[in-house]
C-alpha cells in the first residue's frame, strides 16, 4: 500500500503513522503537512530515517502540491485540520480555508488520480451537544462552533464526492483523544504540563461539561481497521466508552501528580460551550473493533509520558 497521510506531524496523525509503519513494514507513507504551530517534526523524530517514510512540507489548499503527492499514492488518510475551538472563536477564517477548501482540493485530486480509498477523519463535535443518549451516524449535524461547523462542511463535501463521483470515501467521527505528542493547548496536556510547572489549571465554567475519551493509539487502530475492513460510503463513530466530566478529569490528574484542588482556577466559560458529547459506536463494534485501553490506565501512561518528555513540550509552551 502507498498511503498519503495529511497532517501527519500533528498529534493523531503522527501516532497513526508510527502505528502503521510498525505494523505494516512494507507500506510506504507520504506525510503532507504544512507545519503550522501544531505540526511538529519532533513528533516523528524516531522514524524520519525510515526508508518507507517520506515527508513533504506543503499546504492541502495548494492544488499543484497536492497533485504531486497524490499521484504517488493509492490510499489517503486525511487528518489535516485546524482543530482548536477557542482559536476558531477568535478567527474562523483559517478554519474555513483549511478544513473546507483544503478537503475539497484533496477530494478533487483523489478523484483525478483514482485513489482506491479516501478516509476522512472527522469529529464527534459535528453532531453538537446531547443531554441524554448518544448520536448515531445517521443523526443530523448541528455543530455549535466555527471549528465544528467547518468540519461538518468537510464531511458533507466528502460524502458528496462518494454519492456524485463514486470516490471511495469513508468518514470517521471520533471522541476526545488523549496520549503522547498532543499539543499543550488541549485540556489534558495543558493541565498536566501546568501542574508540572506548578501553575494552576484554567477550568471552564463549573467543569461539568462531559466528554467521551479515547486513547490515541486506540483511535489509530480503529482507523487502521476501517481502512482495511470498512465499507466505502459509510460513516463510522469511534469512541472510548469513557464519559467523564472535565472536573473529574482534572481531579484525576491532580491526584496522580500528588496535588490538591487548590491548583484549580475556575474561569469564564467559552461561548457556545457544548455540555455533552456522546457517540453510539455499535456500528463499528459490530464489525469487530473495540478499544484496548482502559481510561484510568492510559491516563496514567499519558501523564508519565509528559513527565518523562519535558524536552518535547517545554519549548512549545515557553
Amino acid at each position: 500500500m502507498k498511503m498519503l497521510v495529511t497532517g501527519g506531524c500533528g498529534f493523531i496523525g503522527s501516532n497513526f503513522i508510527r502505528h502503521m509503519l510498525n505494523k505494516y513494514p512494507d507500506y510506504k507513507i507520504i506525510n503532507l503537512d504544512k507545519l503550522t504551530y501544531a505540526g511538529n517534526p519532533d513528533n516523528l523524530k524516531d522514524i524520519e530515517k525510515n526508508n518507507n517514510y517520506s515527508f513533504v512540507c506543503g499546504d492541502i489548499c495548494d492544488g499543484p502540491v497536492v497533485d504531486k503527492v497524490m499521484k504517488e499514492a493509492d490510499h489517503v488518510v486525511h487528518f489535516a485540520a485546524e482543530s482548536h475551538v477557542d482559536r476558531s472563536i477568535d478567527d474562523a477564517s483559517i478554519f474555513v480555508r483549511t478544513n473546507v477548501l483544503g478537503t475539497f482540493v484533496l477530494l478533487d485530486s483523489a478523484l483525478k488520480h483514482n485513489i482506491k480509498k479516501f478516509v476522512h477523519i472527522s469529529t464527534d463535535e459535528v453532531y453538537g451537544s446531547i443531554n441524554k443518549g448518544s448520536f448515531k451516524e445517521t443523526d443530523i449535524l448541528t455543530p455549535s462552533s466555527p471549528y465544528s461547523s467547518s468540519k461538518a462542511g468537510s464531511d458533507l463535501l466528502a460524502r458528496s464526492y462518494y454519492i456524485t463521483h463514486k470516490l471511495p470515501v469513508i468518514i470517521t467521527r471520533c471522541t476526545n483523544n488523549y496520549g503522547p505528542y498532543q499539543y499543550p493547548e488541549k485540556l489534558l496536556p495543558l493541565f498536566i504540563t501546568n501542574i508540572l510547572d506548578n501553575k494552576k489549571v484554567p477550568l471552564y465554567g463549573t467543569g461539568r461539561n462531559v466528554r467521551d475519551w479515547i486513547y490515541v493509539l486506540d483511535h489509530c487502530k480503529a482507523i487502521d481497521f476501517v481502512l482495511h475492513r470498512g465499507n466505502t460510503g459509510e460513516i463510522y463513530n469511534i469512541g472510548g466508552g469513557a464519559e467523564k466530566t472535565n472536573i473529574e478529569i482534572t481531579k484525576m490528574i491532580l491526584e496522580t501528580l500528588g496535588k490538591d484542588e487548590s491548583m484549580i482556577e475556575f474561569v469564564k466559560d467559552r461561548p457556545g460551550h457544548d455540555l455533552r458529547y456522546s457517540l453510539d459506536c455499535s456500528k463499528l463494534r459490530k464489525l469487530g473493533w473495540k478499544p484496548d485501553h482502559s481510561f484510568e490506565e492510559a491516563l496514567v501512561d499519558t501523564i508519565r509520558w509528559y513527565v518523562e518528555n519535558r524536552w518535547w513540550w517545554e519549548k512549545l509552551k515557553h
